[in-house]
């Protein structure tokens, strides 16, 4: 037990090198993810799951949106790095793991900045991991959504920069940290105004906003989201393509689905945050007996925290009130508490001794779990689900000669995101299913339909093939798709035939 207490000081007051050691395990943590999981796919030659056979897809081309309900940015630093290491899995890890990190480490350099000691931005940045969505979901599926949470944590500490010194680089910094922020995910409009309301309602941070170079950052954040404001404009069917989702008015009467709703949310933030919330109750429990200083007034850091958190709950639902949402996903609630670990790590940091073993008790915790995470993840990552999850073991390599088998193809179509990992076998390969944008102008011949023996409904599919005036060829070939690590009976059973186009576009 004493040396996992001399681990856990050591992570919360050292040093490795220029970094603090809660950086340095970060940083290493998601090195070591990076390498790990390129390896054990090339190795033994799984493909990806869902989100991430979606991003191979629209990495393809660069364009100010992509459909799906999402912004770009994303894909955009998937093209990036696509670019710099090319079309692989290696390339994915990357942008995942540099954002994962980036997101914990913002958080971490906020806390500090803010004049807090380094044991509270360590349970700050470790308190992050305590939430499932972050150290798990984050790291076997998601995509947008870890890049709201690496933008949101840096919005914060913009905010931060722009109060400690008033420049005009800090300002345009805010503007471009907003601008991803709301480039990453559409939900995050919910942490910028809360943030923004709880900056408002503090004189430190009030007089930063009032300041004339504010419309700095305001017109820099327009510029920079403009093209995809404008794409979304152009595409209002791609960009409310997942609005059913929201599960709108589904009550019935007023009365019913505001129940509905209340319910939803409720469980949605139980869910989310309620690990979480129950660590921190613990480890503060543990550290009852411990000496706490009186209590001092609050800080202006830790009010700006508070507020931002309850008025994100409050502006979230109010959304789900007027609106009339019942359907949520626990991913949702992360911009009403990304900010929550910082809030208790700061105020922890006045509480003295019992403020200090809360914090430990928080930090190891944070840190286990990571660790304990590590083989799971990798297993998930060769092996993926049941049912779609399984979608990882087909083999792809197997499926694109059967494919080329007749003569050379340009592009597949599909009617789901699996489909995208064949661009992890041919790079120059065009890979469409019905949720991408401009669908008929992006399709290069010869191209040919795949149908795999799973839920999604094909109708969709059929309709978009159609508009662009390809119809299906008479001759349908059904073949066996191997699944790796599996029997031969686990065999993918899949539909090909090729399109013909029957009129100029």
């Amino acid at each position: 037990m004493r040396q996992l207490e001399k681990w856990t000081d050591w992570l919360c007051d050292e040093r490795v090198g220029p970094f603090s050691a809660a950086i340095a395990f970060a940083l290493a943590y998601c090195l070591v993810q990076i390498v790990a999981m390129t390896l054990t796919s090339h190795f033994v030659g799984t493909g990806v799951g869902v989100d991430d056979a979606e991003q191979l897809m629209a990495m393809r081309f660069l364009a100010a949106g992509y459909g799906s309900s999402q912004p770009p940015l994303y894909t955009w630093l998937g093209i990036l790095t696509a670019s710099l290491v090319g079309t692989n899995i290696l390339a994915l890890k990357i942008v995942k793991y540099v954002l994962l990190a980036g997101g914990l480490i913002s958080c971490f350099a906020a806390v500090r900045r803010l004049g807090y000691s380094n044991r509270a931005a360590t349970a700050a940045m470790f308190g992050l991991l305590l939430f499932p969505q972050i150290a798990w979901e984050m790291q076997h599926a998601l995509t947008h959504s870890v890049a709201i949470f690496c933008f949101s944590s840096l919005l914060l500490l913009a905010v931060v920069e722009l109060q400690k010194r008033r420049s005009t680089a800090a300002y345009v910094l805010l503007g471009l940290a907003a601008a991803a922020a709301m480039l990453s995910k559409y939900n995050v409009v919910i942490f910028l105004a809360a943030l923004f309301l709880a900056a408002l309602s503090l004189r430190e941070t009030r007089e930063a906003i009032f300041d004339r170079r504010f419309l700095i950052s305001v017109v820099v954040a327009i510029l920079a989201c403009l093209p995809t404001f404008y794409w979304s404009a152009m595409h209002l069917g791609d960009l409310l393509a997942h609005s059913g989702g929201l599960g709108v008015a589904e009550g019935g009467s007023v009365a019913k689905t505001l129940s509905r709703g209340i319910r939803g949310l409720g469980n949605a933030i139980l869910n989310f945050a309620g690990l979480p919330a129950t660590i921190f109750a613990v480890a503060f429990f543990l550290a009852r007996k411990e000496p706490a200083p009186p209590h001092e007034t609050t800080p202006w850091p830790e009010k700006l925290v508070w507020r931002a958190i309850a008025f994100a709950l409050l502006i979230t639902l109010a959304v789900v009130l007027a609106a009339g949402v019942t359907q949520f996903r626990d991913r949702w609630m992360l911009p009403m508490f990304v900010l929550l670990p910082a809030a208790i790590a700061m105020r922890l940091d006045a509480m003295g001794e019992r403020g200090r073993k809360t914090q430990a008790t928080i930090v190891f915790v944070g840190a286990v779990i990571a660790i304990l995470v590590l083989p799971v993840s990798w297993y998930m990552h060769v092996h993926g689900g049941d049912n779609r999850g399984g979608i990882v073991r087909i083999d792809y390599a197997s499926l694109h000669r059967q494919l080329t088998a007749d003569g050379p193809v340009g592009t597949v179509v599909s009617n789901w995101f699996w489909i995208g990992n064949l661009r992890l076998v041919d790079s120059d390969l065009i890979v469409l299913d019905d949720e991408i944008p401009d669908f008929a102008k992006l399709i290069r011949e010869p191209t040919v339909l795949v149908l795999a023996d799973d839920e999604e409904p094909a109708s969709v599919i059929f309709d978009r093939i159609a508009e662009a005036g390809y119809v299906m060829d008479t001759v349908h070939r059904r073949i066996a798709v191997p699944q790796l690590l599996g029997s031969a009976a686990e065999a993918r059973k899949v539909t090909i035939t090729r399109l013909r186009r029957i009129k100029a576009q």
